[in-house]
């Protein structure tokens, strides 16, 4: 009679497990992301059958090293334990985790139960005898000296006083804890941690147009114009400028003023229609300058501790170099026409959409990612990326993890308003940071319920919000009326609530609001044609940029967005919020939502979480204002005129 196989196990003797890994995006199928220098807690479920002790470790290390680092995990109770890492350095690190039973450590809790019960041991001395045998081909000469004396008085009846007394000395504890006796390990797979620069976390965004940079009305601005305004970006406090396409724009089907379906001679065109004879997404509009120029204004950038942010748009104007030489990069309809970008009623013929179901899709991809390659060589290091979610996730997931491999230092910004889950997916996938919803969240219980969702759910490792109060498309109605106090609150929120921001400038700071009613657009948009600014004006929501900017830069607790912490304010007018780090640093912000009215109420902040111990009495510190008040225990009064200001930054001071 045959006999049946059996499939056993790779290992039956592994007794241990480990589940329910934290942080884990979709189960470890995509990264964790971190920031260099920042530290990340995993913890995880490690089970066991019986009532052995059990003990666990990881493993981790940067892709630039060939051995691993490792570290206990502590024990948190009800079988869960968990260990801090520090990601020191930009760049991939990978991980794994295993668990065994620690037969040291119940043979321990065995040995001391029987000592307290007066039991007298004597095979339990033996069991300990096997222990510092095994121990001793691991130990150092020094530890093998004291291993070889205390087996010496465990098989010796006549010191069995002694024997007790070692078997409750921390000596012997740290022996067991420095030499685990690791045996019939259970071993996770490798999982991944995207470790990037701090500036992924941390950054004030000012996007203006090249072209509306001239000293003169009538003029098309220049690269060496932007030059010139960068003290001005600098005195303002942004660290990263954002400018929309610099490449040749197609003539063909070109839009005019306001979107107009044909443009006329001499207007410019859309940057977003990029494309002609003169060159496609690695080519300079020559009216912009050389690329000798644009090199010049990264460095001038640079030296003025300002990142240069350029606009991946990946679409085609029908001049277009790739039109004529790889048209089956484009959707070819039955009529042998290329398929134009349209959104009924709308349509879009001076935009050619990219097919990513191309049959020659992987040509596509290494020219998309030449394109990317071609501006990191300029210096760029930063890309903001125009519609990412009309495009192939599996694009994004591999031409960001090849750009890495080079560039670790490139930063991604995700330009997607689109489905949740979508947003979400371009975040897992690579995408440094995204734009949010925040610019139609408006009452308080939407901005609370919104936070929570990007803060204390699993979107906080792997989904930067960069909040924006407008951009160059979208005027929201919260602005339309030109109402200043309107203009400052929304700043004043992205700026606190989140540690990366945006705005679209100079239109935010001078309040431009004209729309295109009902449409969240603006009226006479910047983006089909040029406008000349008045760069040197000055007004209160520029003081606002400016002393924001400083009070972020000074306060740790908003260079994070995760920490925050709402509080109850007694007004649905009114919200609060508290930011700590912990170096410290604490910072409560109190919004009046309600922009045309004075709201006032009492704001309930416990205690403990802002002082531990200490005197009930504390400090608050309007950093804006200047003015300090003393406060004393967890309720406090406050009242905010929004006609003088629609929010307070506090930080929290001891009183000395």
């Amino acid at each position: 009679m045959s006999k049946k196989k059996i499939n056993y196990p790779h290992n039956g003797k592994i007794r241990t497990q480990i589940e329910n890994i934290s942080p884990s995006v979709n189960d470890g199928r995509f990264d964790i992301k971190t920031i260099e220098k920042d530290s990340l807690f995993i913890s995880v479920d490690v089970l066991v059958d019986g009532h052995d002790y059990v003990s666990a470790q990881i493993a981790f290390k940067h892709e630039s090293e060939k051995t691993w680092q490792y570290k206990k995990l502590q024990d948190l109770g009800n079988d869960r334990f968990g260990v801090e890492i520090i990601t020191e350095k930009v760049g991939r690190y990978s991980f794994k985790l295993s668990s065994w039973v620690n037969h040291t450590g119940t043979w321990l809790h065995e040995v001391d139960e029987k000592i307290k019960a007066n039991l007298i041991l004597e095979v339990e001395l033996l069991v300990g005898v096997d222990f510092f045998n095994e121990i001793q081909k691991i130990a150092s000469p020094e530890d093998k000296k004291i291993l070889e004396s205390w087996i010496k008085i465990f098989k010796d009846s006549k010191k069995y006083e002694q024997a007790i007394q070692i078997c409750r000395d921390q000596a012997l504890y740290a022996i067991f804890e420095q030499y685990p006796l690791i045996a019939d390990a259970f071993e996770t797979e490798e999982r991944q941690i995207f470790t990037d620069r701090e500036k992924a976390r941390f950054s004030a965004w000012y996007s203006i147009f090249p072209r509306s940079t001239a000293p003169k009305e009538g003029q098309h601005g220049t690269f060496l114009d932007v030059i010139n305004q960068l003290p001005r970006v600098k005195e303002l406090g942004f660290d990263v400028l954002y400018i929309p396409p610099i490449h040749p724009i197609g003539k063909t089907f070109r839009k005019g003023k306001n979107n107009a379906v044909s443009a006329e001679a001499k207007e410019p065109g859309v940057p977003y229609g990029i494309g002609a004879a003169d060159g496609g997404h690695t080519g300079i509009h020559t009216d912009l300058g050389t690329l000798a120029e644009f090199k010049k204004l990264v460095k001038a950038c640079q030296s003025t501790d300002i990142e240069l942010a350029m606009d991946l748009a990946i679409q085609c104007s029908p001049d277009h170099p790739w039109v004529k030489e790889h048209p089956d990069w484009f959707k070819i309809l039955p009529d042998g026409t290329i398929k134009y970008a349209e959104n009924p009623p709308k349509k879009y013929q001076d935009i050619y959409p990219i097919n990513f179901e191309s049959d020659d899709w992987e040509n596509l991809w290494l020219a998309l990612k030449d394109v990317i390659f071609t501006w990191a060589s300029w210096g760029v290091k930063i890309i903001r990326v125009d519609n990412p979610h009309t495009k192939a996730f599996g694009f994004w997931e591999w031409v960001i993890a090849e750009t890495r491999k080079t560039y670790p230092e490139m930063i991604f910004l995700s330009e997607a308003f689109t489905k949740p889950k979508v947003m979400q997916q371009l975040g897992k996938v690579g995408f440094t940071q995204s734009y949010t919803y925040f610019t139609w969240r408006n009452s308080k219980a939407e901005f609370e319920e919104y936070m929570t969702e990007l803060t204390k759910t699993d979107m906080q490792h792997y989904f930067r919000p960069n909040f924006w109060p407008n951009t160059h498309d979208i005027n929201p109605y919260s602005l339309q009326t030109g109402h200043e106090p309107s203009y400052i609150l929304r700043f004043a929120l992205a700026a606190t609530l989140s540690s990366n921001y945006g705005v679209f400038g100079p239109s935010y700071e001078y309040l431009y609001h004209e729309a295109n009613p009902p449409k969240e657009e603006y009226k006479n948009s910047e983006k089909y044609e040029i406008k000349h600014w008045d760069w040197d004006h000055r007004n209160k929501l520029t003081y606002i940029y400016s002393a924001l900017n400083r009070i972020r830069k000074e306060n740790s607790a908003l260079q994070y967005t995760n920490n925050i912490e709402f509080v109850e304010t007694g007004n649905e007018q009114v919200m609060g919020f508290l930011k700590t780090h912990k170096n410290g640093n604490k910072i409560l912000v109190l919004a009046n939502l309600d922009a045309y009215n004075t709201q006032s109420g009492v704001v309930n902040i416990s205690l403990n979480a802002i002082f531990k111990g200490q005197d009930e009495s504390y400090q608050v510190h309007d950093l804006v204002t200047g003015a300090k008040y003393i406060w004393k225990g967890a309720e406090n009064f406050y009242s905010i005129d929004p006609n003088i200001l629609p929010f307070h930054v506090f930080r929290i001071e001891d009183l000395y």
